[in-house]
């Protein structure tokens, strides 16, 4: 029991570290919505969200997935101890991100007449795009020192270098945004993956690393498995930011600019919250589960100590998103994003899938079973697509969200039994308790939302919110041991107040 409370309590310990960071962030993030809400509008969102995924789709053609892969090398020799074999491999990631950034950069430049007519339906913005270019190598450097990091676990230095990035990031291009409105989203763009970079140098050259001499066939042999492993990662993730991009074209070609800005913002407001969670716990959730990954019985307890956890703090933010949306979208953006509502009802209710169907897909990684990782996330991404566009031609915005659901749904049966047949992993029967209890709970939020007007809907949806808070913290403290952290917090207090 006390084996078992302690690996709640990492679990947990990494979530508050990264927790709080998102919360932060969180913060950080309303108020620039706000603004970007007020100063660029819906259209401004909209550009804004077409040049994200371009530069999204040509990186994940050119990173080769390195962001992702190289954490399973860093952590795997991170746990040997030697400090030779670490040092190796971080200046083998430090080379591959010099040569797969400046490959992305330069593709964006020489395609970007191009990429501007496909995007936008003319040559307005392949300006804009040249100057962009050179964000993918800026954020691939940057990605490798975040890497090293979170490999590594330094988890503390990762915190800080997100928390000084979101305040400096919110304080340069506000302003950027109120002085030359639209035309500041390229400006805002650049100057951002600057400071991502000059931060995450600054916290990765912390760490004391052995100065080694790597030769070029040395650096081919130790980056083949990081690039092997790391192409279908990046294969996977480009055909998600395509389909992405397919979606935002479709709904530009079908709807308008204005429309494709609403899905940013719906979204944007769902995953900025959502993140808090998967965000948090991914980043200590990872390297861990690769520590263990030849080891089905212990994947399979982490597995499901993580999505239970993950399910006890997410429902209740779910709850509230499902009872408050309408007060949030008008505080968070304005009036004119209240269009969004119902995509966010049914997409809320989607993430109660989409969490153990991604705790889950973790375990492809770990165990390096990159073709297979490949396939299924390709399978995914299909039949996602098609919900998107099917749900946005017959239902337009709302169909998205309910797209959203079905996917997840689908994903994650899809996942679980993949991981039962090659695994042996199930389910617990305390995680199946803990699900039904709280979709239950965010079902009955959906229904009053939809259905009861104010301010009967936030009388009784502030008895579903304090029933989803109480559960929650029950079964945590089954688990944390809450109520005596609590009280040892309390006794420290007044000893010091003494």
């Amino acid at each position: 029991m006390a084996e078992q409370q302690s690996s709640y309590r990492q679990i947990m310990k990494a979530t508050s570290l990264f927790g709080g960071v998102q919360v932060f962030n969180i913060i950080i993030q309303v108020i620039r919505s706000k603004f970007v809400a007020i100063l660029l509008g819906p259209i401004g969102m909209g550009i804004s969200g077409l040049l994200y995924s371009t530069i999204g789709l040509i990186k994940g053609f050119t990173d080769f997935g390195l962001g992702t892969s190289a954490v399973k090398d860093i952590a795997a020799a991170n746990v040997t101890g030697d400090q030779i074999k670490i040092s190796t491999v971080a200046t083998v990631i430090r080379r591959l991100v010099w040569i797969t950034g400046s490959l992305g950069a330069l593709v964006i430049m020489v395609l970007s007449s191009w990429l501007s007519q496909v995007t936008f339906g003319n040559h307005d913005y392949t300006l804009a795009f040249i100057w962009v270019s050179i964000t993918l190598l800026f954020n691939q450097i940057s990605s490798g020192q975040m890497v090293l990091l979170q490999g590594m676990r330094k988890l503390q230095n990762l915190a800080k270098a997100n928390l000084t990035g979101s305040t400096l990031g919110l304080i340069t291009t506000i302003p950027l945004y109120y002085i030359w409105g639209i035309k500041g989203i390229v400006p805002a763009i650049i100057v951002t993956a600057v400071i991502t970079l000059v931060l995450s140098w600054y916290f990765a050259h912390k760490i004391k690393l052995q100065p080694v001499s790597v030769s070029f066939a040395s650096t081919i042999t130790e980056g083949k498995s990081m690039l092997n492993m790391g192409f279908m990662i990046s294969l996977s993730g480009t055909i998600t930011i395509l389909s992405s991009y397919v979606v935002r074209i479709f709904i530009r070609n079908h709807g308008g600019i204005e429309q494709v800005g609403f899905y940013n913002a719906g979204f944007t407001l769902l995953d900025t919250y959502v993140s808090l969670i998967f965000t948090a716990m991914g980043t200590d959730y990872y390297p861990r589960l690769t520590a263990i990954a030849k080891d089905n019985l212990l994947c399979k307890h982490t597995i499901n100590q993580q999505v239970e956890i993950a399910l006890l703090i997410l429902a209740p933010i779910l709850v509230i998103f499902l009872i408050f949306i309408n007060l949030a979208i008008v505080i968070l953006y304005s009036k004119k994003f209240i269009p969004i509502n119902e995509m966010i009802y049914w997409a809320s209710l989607g993430v109660f899938f989409k969490a153990p169907g991604w705790a889950i897909g973790f375990i492809l990684l770990a165990k390096g079973e990159a073709s297979l990782f490949f396939y299924n996330e390709a399978i995914a991404i299909a039949y996602f697509l098609g919900l998107n566009l099917l749900g946005y031609y017959f239902f337009g915005l709302s169909g998205l969200g309910i797209s959203y659901l079905v996917g997840y749904l689908i994903y994650l049966i899809q996942m679980y039994f993949l991981s039962k047949w090659k695994f042996e992993f199930s389910f617990s029967k305390d995680l199946i308790r803990i699900f039904i209890l709280q979709f239950l709970l965010a079902i009955g939020g959906f229904l009053v939302a939809r259905f009861l007007k104010s301010p009967f809907s936030y009388a009784v949806g502030i008895v579903l919110i304090a029933l989803s808070c109480w559960y929650s913290f029950k079964e945590l403290d089954k688990r944390l041991g809450v109520r005596s952290i609590l009280i040892e917090v309390r006794d420290r207090f007044f000893k010091k107040k003494q």
